[in-house]
């Protein structure tokens, strides 16, 4: 396994308030990284902070071994690092394609439309207009199809029907394949025991959990949410 993203004791917040304190977990190429955790205990920050949306106060990152700490969200997009945020997942006033041609794509939106073919209906309507399960499934194919390396996603089967998280799990599982770590946020066990190779749980900022899927069963996820 390459080793893709390293974080180390990775501490920040929003202005002087830390949330997330001494934070420490690598990511390898073609793996998948699970979150989790109770609502409100950092894991938005976590993955902001990654992004670069935020700025930390103390820590290291480094993305294929350069530091990334002190860069931009920016600079981090084009260094390969995709995003996809819990809220305001698209471009409301853009229509379905425009959302899906704002960067670069890694891959062809026919595979993304054979499993989603809602989007393919909907091509020309404005993002604003869809319901809000169906703006995360935009977001999350947007995020997929980017030309990145490291893919951030935030609660993405939030609202989204059971049969759709079934065909995301199918699609990150093809992203991991093709070499891209992927780093997700979510509270849905079934996904996150279906398609992580290990896990990290969090509790009042601070890693509680660190285990491969080959060490950790339900019990342990469940252990988590229910601190």
């Amino acid at each position: 396994m390459t080793l893709l993203l390293e974080i180390e004791n990775l501490t920040g917040g929003y202005k002087d308030t830390n949330v997330l304190f001494d934070i420490s977990v690598k990511i390898g190429a073609g793996s998948l990284l699970g979150v989790l955790g109770r609502n409100g205990v950092g894991k938005t920050t976590f993955a902001r902070l990654v992004q670069g949306g935020i700025k930390a106060s103390h820590g290291d990152i480094r993305l294929d071994g350069q530091p990334i700490l002190n860069k931009s969200a920016h600079a981090r997009r084009r260094m390969g690092v995709g995003y996809m945020p819990q809220t305001a997942m698209v471009f409301d006033d853009l229509t379905v394609l425009e959302n899906l041609s704002l960067y670069p794509n890694k891959k062809s939106l026919d595979y993304y439309f054979d499993r989603f073919p809602r989007l393919a209906e909907r091509l020309n309507q404005p993002a604003g207009t869809m319901s809000g399960g169906e703006r995360k499934i935009l977001s999350f194919v947007r995020t997929m199809i980017e030309d990145t390396k490291l893919i951030i996603l935030d609660e993405p089967t939030e609202g989204v029907q059971p049969e759709n998280i079934n065909l995301m799990a199918d699609c990150l599982r093809e992203r991991v394949a093709e070499g891209a770590a992927v780093f997700l946020c979510e509270q849905n066990l079934n996904l996150l025991s279906e398609v992580s190779d290990w896990f990290l749980g969090l509790d009042s900022g601070r890693v509680i959990m660190t285990e491969s899927a080959d060490t950790t069963n339900r019990d342990d996820l469940n252990a988590v949410l229910s601190l």
